[in-house]
């Protein structure tokens, strides 16, 4: 009997590969009209593909349950990923922040290193075929029904995505057939997200504005509290913040108790330290230096060689000093104020975006009632789970698609 896997992301392609391996004969069901949709938009379309970080690490920096896949990280690692792709004729190169890429810059050519390996293995392929339910009979599954038919099948891999970017078909179907099936979904929220702010025009006017190397420090205000710390680059938006430090910030955040009303009460604030290499003292010696060289000139024109020339008028205008000021008649006083801000630019956060705009869905089907060493159900025989659709979740770096691999991987092998 077939091994039916529902959902065609990379989380059901690697087990559909992994299972026809061990000599299953498999079948995928897609409802979209292509495979790998999500797989595709990820990386800009370039295809973070995994990270270079030991496994370990990946454990650190996957929020949403990082211990659970501990099992499936051993079974299949990054650096199978990478084999799997070299194999398939794809290299890889590594940038920024231990960053995996394919050679080529195109998530295409990671898409068909999977797609190939579907046909060598004469893995049947149905697209725009929605799963609706999975039929019990006695305690034990004995199908799926379709749109377009009944498949008799006793074992499948639910790999459906969770509801971020429903446009590539990730709309939480697999949360309602598992439900029907006696799984627990815990709360769906957005992560990886970008995030709203209260400081609207100023976002507005920095819109686009990318900053690098910049430390970011997130505190809840209510308790005076420091609750998330990065490094890295970020940048503005009409409606507020977004890049990968934010959005890492999200997946972190969107644990944190009563996020949502602190928002709400504007009580968690983003610092932004705009020159993190320099201490205050040292920044304080560089703006004097820079003043004395241009000491008749007008304050508004004394920080072309410090900042982003889009971000020196909100500089200005939030630093209370003239910008027909001539440098020499600042006072000590406003250069400190100065140094401050430039150290501590604060946007306050208002709202996280849609879950339509996020990269991943945090919450899922419940990882107690399903066995970490084989991804299969506790509640149904023959049942198992991969990807997004699990309550498992990681910051931005590959280490989602990562997660897609190795549980994806473990379904398969296990099934």
């Amino acid at each position: 009997m077939k091994v039916v896997i529902i959902g065609g992301g990379p989380a059901g392609m690697m087990a559909a590969i992994t299972a026809a391996q061990k000599g299953k004969s498999v079948i995928i069901l897609e409802k979209m009209n292509s495979l790998g949709r999500k797989l595709l938009i990820t990386g800009k379309g370039r295809c973070n593909i995994t990270s270079s970080l030991s496994m370990d690490e990946f454990i650190k920096n996957t929020p949403g349950n990082g211990m659970f896949l501990y099992s499936c990280y051993q079974n299949y690692t990054n650096k199978d990923i990478i084999n799997f792709l070299k194999e398939q004729g794809l290299e890889v190169k590594e940038e920024r922040g231990n960053r995996i890429f394919p050679v080529t810059d195109k998530s295409a050519d990671v898409l068909k290193c999977f797609t190939n390996k579907l046909k060598e293995l004469n893995i049947q392929v149905k697209l725009n075929t929605k799963a609706e339910d999975i039929v019990i009979e006695d305690g034990k599954i004995i199908g799926v029904k379709t749109n377009k038919e009944f498949i008799n099948t006793n074992s499948i891999i639910l790999a459906t995505g969770g509801k971020s970017y429903p446009l590539t078909g990730s709309t939480g179907d697999g949360y309602e057939i598992a439900k029907k099936l006696g799984h627990t979904i815990t709360n769906i929220k957005p992560s990886l997200v970008p995030i709203e702010a209260y400081n609207e025009t100023i976002c507005k006017k920095l819109q686009g504005l990318s900053l690098k190397n910049v430390e970011i420090n997130v505190i809840d205000m209510s308790k005076n509290k420091k609750i998330y710390n990065n490094f890295g680059e970020m940048i503005f938006t009409h409606y507020g913040v977004s890049g990968p430090i934010i959005l890492s910030s999200s997946a972190h955040l969107v644990r944190y108790k009563n996020i949502e009303e602190l928002m709400s009460k504007q009580k968690i604030v983003l610092e932004i330290d705009l020159k993190p290499a320099l201490t205050e003292e040292k920044l304080d010696q560089r703006i004097q230096r820079d003043f004395n060289e241009e000491k008749n000139k007008q304050f508004k024109n004394s920080l072309n060689k410090l900042l982003p020339q889009k971000i020196i008028p909100i500089i200005i205008q939030l630093s209370k000093i003239s910008p027909e000021k001539k440098i020499n008649e600042i006072t000590k006083e406003e250069r400190k104020n100065l140094v401050k801000l430039l150290k501590k630019f604060n946007i306050e956060l208002k709202k996280f975006r849609p879950i339509e705009e996020a990269i991943i869905t945090s919450g899922g089907i419940k990882i107690k009632e399903i066995n970490p060493k084989t991804m299969e159900s506790k509640i149904i025989k023959g049942l198992y789970f991969a990807g997004e659709v699990i309550d498992v979740d990681s910051y931005t770096g590959g280490f989602n698609l990562q997660i897609a691999y190795s549980t994806g991987y473990t379904a398969g092998i296990n099934i």
